[in-house]
């Protein structure tokens, strides 16, 4: 019973649907494999878009399993369905026998490393590539049983083969690679950084995933010695000099892990992961075991602490959200396209329309078979759909909507072969990630135990005794991607096709196998042919492939932001704003007028900044006054030595991805209504806040600070879902706040007045505990962040609270989660080893502390607290 409740639990957070009633006719699935025999009778009105079993073959199938269960005293068999048996259970494609075949292909030896004797031997121990062994890789693949529904297609050309020395060369081919979205953490530094190089040697494209990336990387690495070792990456090897450890794409996820300006700025393309193909609804997941001191620092979080990222819909829950997130970007840094990370499902191509429409430049369709090692089993099966429904029907929709030529269609999930790349692009992919395949050609050996941090090849551990056992080197990696480009190039001239972009989007080349629909049962019934003969025919019109706007091949055109960024594009080029910057001293102050269509005010010139001085470089001051009802996601991204000021009002997403600096919103002086019962900001502010300091003389929207892990925050009043997923920083909220205060928040302190004895019947309780403020340091702490507040915003409430303190202070909780519990604001400790924080950042920078035990300020620490 307890199993099946938490089933029914997970499912239901899983999909968003809090009632079992709300199930009953709710249709939220698709069928995948089944015939419409028996949809219409036990499913009826269910999506199955290419047929399959019937009735009677899925009673053979069940018939097959009875003998087996009954002479095992009924005991249930393992088939192998979670992870492979071998010899009865079912097939995986990803396996230990895979692993090896390629490994020799590619000349990786797994028992050489760091932790042998890699040093001593010839060109760091990496055998030559041998395109025969790599041909028996490709022979195995094609013979395996049948796994995914492009193994029922075949090639059928419309022109005779060429000779291959007419087909466009291989470096061309590799440029559409990408690697999957796997963050560090979740894959061990080496890893990361060599499937990084290797596919920026190739001219593809790496992708960071979600969980930030070291500054060191932004910059070429130019110190390589003839042993190919660099003293910036001494844990890896056979580097050379001008490789790149820099992610060309930064993803920007849900839980806004390692986001900052900096990792903005350097990136070239940003992505916005809407889902993970493997687990749709759920956000990332990072066991605590994982998360070192390295790891921790990169995310803004605590050693050893679980990470888990907030749903999607907690920041976007709307088409027009998501086109603000992709706003936002355009505007901190315009040089870099935005992609759109969406899973394939039914009803897709609507959804990519609205993505297209909202300025990105890339969608990318993630199949459910996309790996994701550190998640339970029960976020990963029975979700996604193969990427080959979701591609179509997008490719299709944008077609169909004259959208096409305004987005790239990238696609992932299990691809491995020059064989997935032809179906791919024919079914309207340009683009192609590489995910755990890329993982296996790098010296994983599909141990599956990445969530438990003891990878036996330091793949997928934290652990320095495994990341030392790591074999793999870029030119491994190489190996691999010119391996597939060859094969590509090989059924391209099979095909009779020089040019690759001749294959994009055209399905017509695209039949059904007979041969391998008859190899099993339950694919015999499965039709799609029809499926795929829908997709509008582009034999002739190929304009598509080029950009809408200035008719450039899309890889070379990025959106630009309209008139919403007017504003930003006015202050940034301010010339006394310019002058402190370029000069990096001095100070500048200038005040705007604001109205709300003015969107994503500042984010500009903070990419400004992070572009020139990164994330704590900048040793100026630039202070800008607003006044006026400011538009979404003012302040974001805001960083040290940049302090806003609104009188007025603001939308949502103020202070989204706050670095640093400071942000005060007070409403004008005869505004005519009492500040601390009415709204002064919106919805999800200080969403992913890495630093600074925020106050608002009023009260927030739903979602007040959903992912802060490090900005110290105060406002008067909050609704929904306060501090949810908090992992770091302050807040503090002086009046009254709706449901859900810290659900999921593994970091942080907040504190809360309550005047009516409300508060403790809105606190989610999974994870946090409340008490009074106990302790000298919490009250110090406190006293400190409403007095700031007193200073910034004038605040009557806070000019109540301090006058009063003595009584008012017993009207304050503090909540906390366990990482918190031992600090000296939660618990009496005997002997202080930290210094109490009272604000985010200082002046110059460095973090701003308050000396406990009792004793006065002195005027400097007075003046330093209160700047």
């Amino acid at each position: 019973r307890l199993a099946i409740e938490n089933g029914l639990l997970k499912i239901l957070s899983k999909m968003g649907i809090s009632l079992l009633t709300s199930y009953s006719g709710a249709q939220i699935f698709e069928a995948v494999g089944i015939g419409s025999e028996v949809i219409d009778r036990c499913f009826k009105g269910t999506t199955s878009r290419v047929g399959g079993m019937n009735l009677e073959e899925i009673a053979s199938e069940t018939v097959t399993m009875r003998p087996e269960a009954s002479a095992a005293m009924k005991k249930l068999i393992n088939y192998g369905y979670y992870k492979p048996v071998p010899k009865l259970g079912e097939y995986h494609i990803n396996s230990s026998d895979l692993t090896k075949l390629l490994h020799k292909a590619i000349g990786l030896d797994k028992s050489v490393s760091a932790a042998t004797n890699r040093d001593k031997l010839e060109n760091d121990g990496v055998n030559p590539a041998n395109a025969a062994d790599y041909e028996i890789f490709r022979k195995s693949m094609e013979t395996a049983p049948l796994a995914n529904l492009r193994d029922l297609l075949d090639f059928k050309s419309d022109r005779p083969s060429i000779p291959i020395d007419e087909v466009e060369p291989i470096a061309e081919i590799m440029k559409r690679f990408c690697t999957g979205a796997m963050s560090l953490g979740a894959l061990s530094r080496e890893a990361h950084e060599t499937l990084a190089i290797a596919i920026n040697r190739v001219g593809g494209k790496s992708n960071s995933g979600e969980g930030g990336e070291d500054t060191i990387r932004g910059k070429p690495i130019n110190d390589v010695d003839e042993k190919g070792r660099s003293p910036t990456f001494p844990h890896l090897a056979g580097l050379k000099n001008g490789d790149s450890a820099n992610s060309y794409i930064h993803q920007v996820a849900s839980g806004r892990f390692g986001v900052t300006p900096e990792f903005l700025v350097t990136a070239k393309q940003l992505e916005i992961k809407m889902a993970q193909g493997a687990k749709p609804g759920e956000g990332g997941q990072l066991p605590g075991p994982k998360i070192s001191e390295y790891i921790a620092g990169l995310r803004a979080s605590k050693p050893g602490v679980t990470l888990i990222s907030p749903p999607p819909h907690h920041d976007i829950y709307s088409i027009e959200d998501l086109a603000q997130l992709i706003h936002d970007l355009h505007a901190v840094n315009e040089k870099a396209g935005v992609s759109v990370k969406l899973v394939s499902s039914i009803g897709i191509g609507t959804v990519a329309c609205g993505v297209a429409k909202a300025n990105a430049d890339v969608i990318q369709i993630s199949g459910g078979d996309g790996g994701t090692g550190a998640s339970p089993l029960s976020s990963i099966k029975h979700a996604g759909c193969p990427w080959e429904l979701g591609l179509t029907e997008a490719h299709s929709a944008l077609l169909n909507n004259g959208l096409r030529d305004r987005v790239t269609l990238r696609v992932d999930g299990g691809i491995r072969t020059g064989r997935d790349i032809m179906i791919a692009s024919m079914m309207g992919a340009e683009e192609y990630g590489f995910g755990t395949i890329a993982m296996i050609a790098e010296g994983c050996v599909m141990a599956r135990v990445c969530h438990l941090n003891t990878c036996p090849v330091g793949v997928t551990s934290q652990k320095e005794e495994l990341r030392k056992k790591f074999p793999g080197t870029p030119e491994h990696v190489v190996n691999f991607f010119y391996f597939v480009a060859e094969e590509t190039r090989n059924l391209m001239a099979h095909l009779g096709y020089s040019k690759f972009e001749d294959l994009i989007g055209r399905t017509d080349l695209l039949v059904e196998s007979d041969d391998q629909k008859d190899r099993i049962v339950k694919s015999k019934g499965m039709n799609l042919e029809q499926f795929f003969a829908g997709a509008p025919n582009t034999k002739d019109d190929r304009s598509f492939l080029l950009s809408n706007e200035n008719q450039l091949p899309k890889k070379d055109a990025v959106h630009v932001n309209g008139f919403s960024s007017d504003l930003d594009r006015e202050v940034s080029s301010h010339p006394a704003v310019k002058k402190v910057i370029e000069s990096n001293e001095g100070e500048a102050a200038v005040d705007f007028v604001i109205k709300n269509t003015d969107r994503s005010t500042g984010a500009m010139l903070s990419g400004d900044i992070a572009r020139v001085h990164g994330n704590r470089g900048f040793r100026g001051t630039i202070n800008l006054e607003f006044r006026g009802s400011a538009g979404q996601s003012f302040g974001a991204f805001v960083l040290p030595g940049l302090n806003l000021r609104l009188v007025g009002e603001a939308n949502d997403y103020v202070g989204k991805g706050m670095h640093g600096g400071e942000i005060v919103v007070v409403p004008e002086a005869d505004a005519g209504f009492v500040a601390a019962d009415s709204s002064i900001i919106g919805n999800a502010c200080l969403y992913g806040a890495t630093g600074g300091d925020f106050h608002a003389n009023g009260r927030a929207g739903e979602r007040f600070c959903v992912r802060n892990s490090g900005s110290f925050a105060v406002v008067e009043g909050a609704g929904d879902h306060c501090c949810e997923y908090m992992t770091g920083g302050v807040v503090v909220v002086l009046g009254s706040v709706g449901r859900n205060v810290g659900a999921g928040m593994t970091g942080g302190i907040g504190y809360f007045y309550d005047a009516d004895n409300s508060f403790q019947e809105q606190v989610n309780g999974e994870i946090v505990k409340v008490q009074r403020v106990v302790t000298p340091e919490g009250e110090a702490q406190l006293k400190n962040i409403v007095e700031r507040h007193f200073e910034k915003t004038g605040s009557e409430r806070a000019e109540e609270i301090l006058n009063n303190w003595d009584q008012e202070l017993s009207k304050f909780w503090q909540v906390y989660p366990p990482s918190e519990a031992n600090t000296s604001v939660v618990k009496e400790v005997d002997v202080l080893i930290d210094q109490l924080r009272v604000s985010a950042s200082a002046p110059d920078g460095d973090m701003c502390f308050l000396p406990v035990g009792g004793e006065e300020l002195s005027e400097d620490q007075t003046a330093r607290c209160a700047d």
